[in-house]
């Protein structure tokens, strides 16, 4: 091979072994930007899935306030488990 020829593979190898370590990096450095993607996904797939209850739930906040919703909601979870023993 020519001298030119030697030089481009150097070249290459230099630069893909740089592209390969910007990669690493690059991965590393967003991990913790994924996990917090996948929480909200967590979060929102629910939503996305069943928007008339979530649509329905932000209403009752709205109209009636986070704290009485709070108190419906203990009382409907007490009453489903009470029905569910039997």
């Amino acid at each position: 091979m020519s001298t030119r020829s030697d030089s481009l593979v150097r070249r290459r190898e230099r630069l893909v072994a740089s592209s390969t370590a910007q990669r690493a990096r690059l991965v590393a450095d967003c991990e913790p930007l994924g996990r917090a993607a996948a929480t909200l996904d967590r979060i929102v797939g629910p939503i996305r899935r069943h928007p008339v209850i979530a649509t329905l739930a932000v209403t009752g906040v709205a109209l009636l306030g986070s704290r009485k919703v709070f108190d419906l909601a203990s009382r409907a979870v007490t009453i489903y488990m009470l029905l569910r023993r039997r």
